[in-house]
């Protein structure tokens, strides 16, 4: 197959329908001779601050000479861009290779394996193939049942910060949905946990004693400084000084000192892992869609703040940016976001908002997203996500501030909007 034919076939299936569990996956890997068996992991779940903590974690490993593998999702611009191994993302042509050798089993499966199964099992072969030192691998949804974790006890296990997302599938409480991070925790393993509400730790801390596993809190008082510019953050966590993270967001320093916590364990265990490879490691760091400053003139900022915690997250971090100033705030979700409890965090400093329909299935479209934005102020339903950019910088003005949030899944197309608008 082609390039055009694999990601066809790699998109055909879908998550709905099917129960939940690991079987699929295992019958996959199996097939293809135990890949995962072979390699070694930090495995990454929670709600917010995967992705760019999974980043950190790998920019410092490879920096120590490891040869790294990165597992994420969802993409930003290319899907390639899911499975890395040393910074360059999987090509086309390995791509079409590792799809064409894992079709004839996933063909004959009985049920067929969803998406993202599919895609979980072609990273671990691709690592294997790259023969990765160590991969760091993010969580699609939950932990306990998602198919990252057909991996056996990883090197350390990481739970960021949890909050309120997928609760259908999760929830409905926040200690459901901690119970479901948790099960990322493993016999006689090393975790580290974000921490937060006693009610979340509390579940962490009891699995962790039922599998013999080690646990340890990132501690945020080693934060000893944090200059917050629009082009990174000047950053101290004792012992580490002068760490350049080349990230926006106020809640990056947190991600970062959870980073530094897993590598410190790691380093425990006979990582060669020095103070100036996680220092420059840090200062490496590239994560786009979150907080990502696009341009200026005005001030673009794409967000993939897609939950309320996310959202609340991205209201502080454009709080310490900018103060007091009115917003223009581009908006698309997904139907089933609780769309009054992320608004509410934003409402207060919006300018106004201008709704738009992401070009993903689940997306809800922008007339029903207006109706709900239109109580907390002025709305406008775009045509088109490049539509919506239009507008917003048109209404901004060079002096202005704009920020698109709601969803990763349109952070492709509000890149590429915006890429034209300001041609």
């Amino acid at each position: 197959m082609g390039i055009k034919e694999t990601l066809e076939y790699i998109h055909n299936v879908k998550w709905q329908g099917l129960k939940p569990g690991l079987e699929r996956t295992r019958m996959l890997l199996a097939a293809l001779g135990n890949p995962e068996k072979k390699l070694k992991f930090v495995h990454i779940a929670g709600t917010n601050g995967k992705g760019s903590t999974a980043a950190c974690v790998a920019a410092v490993l490879q920096k120590a000479g490891y040869r790294t593998g990165l597992f994420t999702s969802p993409h930003i611009i290319r899907f390639n861009e899911r499975m890395q191994v040393d910074s360059e993302h999987i090509s086309d042509e390995e791509l079409e290779k590792v799809t064409d050798e894992i079709r004839p089993f996933a063909d004959s499966m009985e049920e067929s394996p969803t998406e993202f199964e599919l895609i979980t099992a072609l990273a671990m072969k691709h690592f294997q193939y790259k023969k990765c030192d160590i991969v760091v691998l993010e969580v699609g949804m939950g932990g306990l049942l998602d198919s990252t974790n057909v991996i056996d006890t990883p090197e350390v296990a990481v739970i960021t910060s949890i909050g309120y997302d997928h609760v259908v599938e999760l929830g409905p409480t926040i200690v459901d949905i901690a119970g479901a991070k948790a099960g990322v925790i493993k016999d006689n393993g090393d975790v580290v946990i974000y921490g937060g509400e006693p009610e979340v730790e509390a579940v962490f801390e009891a699995v962790a004693k039922k599998h013999n596993a080690r646990l340890r809190r990132a501690d945020f008082s080693r934060i000893r400084k944090q200059d917050f510019t629009l082009d990174g953050i000047n950053l101290e966590i004792d012992p580490y000084p002068n760490i350049l993270l080349p990230l926006n967001g106020a809640y990056q320093p947190k991600n970062a000192t959870v980073a530094i916590t897993a590598l410190e364990m790691l380093r425990e265990k006979g990582y060669k892992i020095s103070d100036e490879s996680i220092i420059e490691g840090m200062s490496s760091v590239r994560w786009p869609g979150r907080f990502e400053i696009l341009g200026r003139g005005p001030v673009f900022i794409l967000d993939g703040a897609h939950n309320p915690q996310g959202v609340e997250a991205a209201s502080e971090s454009l709080r310490v940016q900018f103060g007091e100033q009115k917003i223009i705030f581009v908006v698309g979700v997904m139907a089933d976001k609780d769309v009054d409890s992320m608004i509410g965090y934003i409402a207060p400093m919006a300018a106004e908002f201008i709704a738009v329909k992401p070009n993903y299935y689940r997306a809800m479209d922008a007339k029903s997203l207006a109706d709900k934005l239109s109580q907390y102020g002025s709305v406008t339903a775009a045509e088109s996500v490049s539509a919506g950019v239009s507008e917003a910088i048109s209404k901004a003005g060079k002096n202005g501030v704009v920020c698109a949030l709601g969803s990763l899944y349109f952070s492709e197309d509000i890149r590429e909007a915006y890429n034209s608008a300001s041609k």
